[in-house]
């Protein structure tokens, strides 16, 4: 009897940690090698975002991709993964193991966040969220456009978006409105004031 009612405490006791116990994200190789795989059978890039929790503009990307304006214009063209990084301490456990590694390798570590990138399915870096001058390679550092929001960084975007896809002019447009709402409104001054 004493037996069969320790086991059974063993057995709630187990039940009841492995519904606490918090799984560990997937580490970064993992989710780059399924988008690549997922791009390859399906003849599409991939878009991969850095992003973290706390990030206020990590959450309007993640909006406007998933707007139901273009988000079947991004499914049928890219394969979107992101990892998770940089997050508080108390929030760690949410990065993707490796994900700081994959930020530095693709020169992001000193962007901001998200940093996102355009790779074909062999991972090959095609494009990123990085301004850089006329002609300047992707090895040369720019200037983050994040969540594009202003006229520029959106401009930036669908051009980038042009020359990895299919998307047609309409399907820009449509993809550029979107993304245009991103753009901070002005806040406004008390009526006297300059």
């Amino acid at each position: 009897m004493k037996k069969t009612i320790l086991l059974l405490i063993v057995a709630i006791f187990a039940a009841t940690a492995s519904t606490f116990a918090q799984t560990t994200p997937p580490s970064s190789s993992d989710v780059l090698t399924k988008a690549y795989a997922q791009a390859s059978k399906e003849n599409k890039k991939v878009i991969l975002i850095f992003h973290a929790s706390w990030c206020g503009w990590c959450k309007k990307m993640e909006a406007s991709l998933n707007d139901p304006s273009c988000k079947q214009l991004f499914d049928n063209n890219y394969v979107i993964a992101t990892l998770d990084v940089l997050e508080q301490p108390e929030k760690k456990n949410l990065e993707n193991p490796g994900s700081t590694e994959a930020l530095a390798k693709f020169h992001g570590e000193k962007s901001g966040l998200p940093f996102w990138l355009v790779l074909d399915d062999k991972g090959k870096v095609l494009g990123d969220s990085q301004m850089r001058p006329q002609g300047a390679s992707l090895d040369t550092p720019g200037e983050n456009v994040g969540c594009p929001a202003q006229e520029n960084e959106v401009a930036f975007f669908t051009q980038l978006l042009k020359s990895t896809s299919k998307l047609t002019d309409a399907d820009l447009t449509v993809i550029g409105k979107r993304f245009a709402l991103n753009k901070p409104t002005p806040v406004a001054k008390p009526a006297g004031t300059k």
